[in-house]
C-alpha cells in the first residue's frame, strides 16, 4: 500500500492580503439599523480594474520531500484569480510564498447582464486554496490526496474617495463608503466638466455640439462648405479677423484660414501663396496731374488690388474665396483674382 502524507504534513498561513477599509455591513428588516458582520475568513477588497494580492506561507512539515500542487476554488468568476504556485516539491522544513492574484473586471457594475439580474448584485463572495500532496516516491496517476486549505472571503467594493472626507467612525461603516459612490458617479461628469472648462471654451477642443454656442458667442456665421477643423480655427480667430478687417494683413490671414495655404512672412509679397498686390493711384487731379505724365485718359482703376493665389485651382473653391474676400474689402476698392498653379512658381 503506497503512504500518503496526512494533513499535518503541510503548514499554511496568510501573511499579507489587502485588507478591506470597511467591513461588510446589513440592513436589518426590523429596526432599520446596521448590524456589522463579524467575518469567520481573512476578508480581501476587490476593486474593479485594480488587482488584489493574497501570500499565503507555505511549509512542509513532514519528514520526507513533498510534490505538492495547488488550486483555487469558490462561488466568484474563475477567471477572477490567478495562483503562481501551479506545483513544486517541497523538502522538509522548506517554507515557499504562494501569492494569489485577484481581478474584477473594471466595468463590473455597469455590465448589462448583472443590471437586468433580478435577484440583486452579489457583492460578496467566497474562496478557498488547496494544497494537494504526495511523497516525491509514491507519486502515482491518481488524484494526489487533500492535505490543507485555507478559506478567505472576497467583498467587491467600488473605491470612492469621498468617504476619506468623512469622520472615522463613518468610514467603518460598509454601506456608507457604497452610497457615497452613487453619489460621486453621479457628480462625476459634471465635475470633470469644470475641471476641463478650458477645453469646452477654445473651438478647437469643445465638443461639435459646442461649436454653434462659440460662434454665436463671438458673433460668427459658420460657412456650411467648410470641413469641422477649418469652421473651428475661424471661430477660434474671429476677433483677430475682425480688428483686422479691410486690411490687407486681415484679408490674407482669413484666406490662409480657408484654403490653408501658408502665409509665408519671409517671402516678397510677389512670391507668396497669398499675395495681395496694390496700385492706388489718385487719378486726375485738378492742378497737380499732368497728362501723359502721370495720368493716362482711360487707363487705370482706383482703388484697385489683385489677390493671386499659388496653388493647384482644383483643390481652391473659388466661390469661398470670392466670398471672402468681397467680405473683408471696403465698399469703395475692386479687385481681381488670379489662381496660378504652383508649378508658375
Amino acid at each position: 500500500m503506497a503512504l500518503v502524507p496526512d494533513q499535518q504534513s503541510v503548514l499554511l498561513d496568510i501573511v499579507s492580503i489587502d485588507f478591506p477599509e470597511t467591513e461588510p455591513a446589513q440592513l436589518s428588516e426590523f429596526n432599520g439599523t446596521f448590524s456589522q458582520l463579524e467575518p469567520a475568513s481573512p476578508a480581501i477588497q476587490l476593486i474593479p480594474g485594480e488587482t488584489s494580492q493574497i501570500v499565503i506561507d507555505l511549509e512542509n512539515l513532514d519528514t520526507q520531500p513533498l510534490h505538492l500542487t495547488c488550486s483555487l476554488s469558490g462561488n466568484f468568476p474563475h477567471h477572477w484569480g490567478r495562483s503562481e504556485f501551479p506545483e513544486a516539491v517541497l523538502s522538509p522544513g522548506e517554507r515557499r510564498s504562494v501569492v494569489l492574484s485577484f481581478g474584477v473586471d473594471r466595468n463590473f457594475f455597469e455590465t448589462e447582464e448583472l443590471s437586468m439580474n433580478t435577484e440583486g448584485l452579489q457583492l460578496n463572495y467566497s474562496g478557498r486554496f488547496n494544497v494537494y500532496g504526495s511523497y516525491v516516491n509514491n507519486q502515482s496517476d491518481t488524484n494526489e490526496p487533500l492535505l490543507e486549505f485555507i478559506e478567505f472571503d472576497l467583498f467587491v467594493r467600488p473605491r470612492s474617495p469621498y468617504i476619506n472626507l468623512l469622520p472615522q467612525i463613518y468610514r467603518e461603516i460598509d454601506l456608507v463608503g457604497r452610497f457615497l459612490k452613487i453619489i460621486e458617479t453621479t457628480l462625476d461628469p459634471d465635475l470633470q466638466i469644470f475641471s476641463h472648462l478650458w477645453a469646452y471654451l477654445d473651438p478647437l477642443t469643445a465638443p461639435e455640439s459646442m461649436l454653434p454656442f462659440l460662434a454665436h458667442w463671438v458673433g460668427w456665421q459658420n460657412i456650411p462648405t467648410l470641413s469641422l477643423q477649418q469652421q473651428r480655427r475661424l471661430i477660434r480667430h474671429a476677433l483677430e479677423i475682425y480688428r483686422a478687417s479691410g486690411t490687407r494683413r486681415g484679408l490674407r490671414f482669413y484666406l490662409h484660414l480657408v484654403t490653408g495655404l501658408p502665409l509665408d512672412e519671409d517671402l516678397p509679397e510677389a512670391s507668396k501663396h497669398i499675395s495681395i498686390l496694390e496700385n492706388f493711384t489718385q487719378g486726375a487731379v485738378m492742378g497737380s496731374s499732368y497728362l501723359g505724365i502721370d495720368t493716362i485718359l482711360g487707363g487705370g482703376k482706383p482703388f484697385h488690388f489683385q489677390v493671386r493665389l499659388l496653388c493647384d485651382p482644383d483643390t481652391i473653391d473659388e466661390k469661398l474665396v470670392r466670398t471672402v474676400i468681397e467680405a473683408q474689402t471696403p465698399a469703395f476698392c475692386t479687385y481681381d483674382l488670379k489662381i496660378d498653379s504652383d508649378n508658375n512658381i
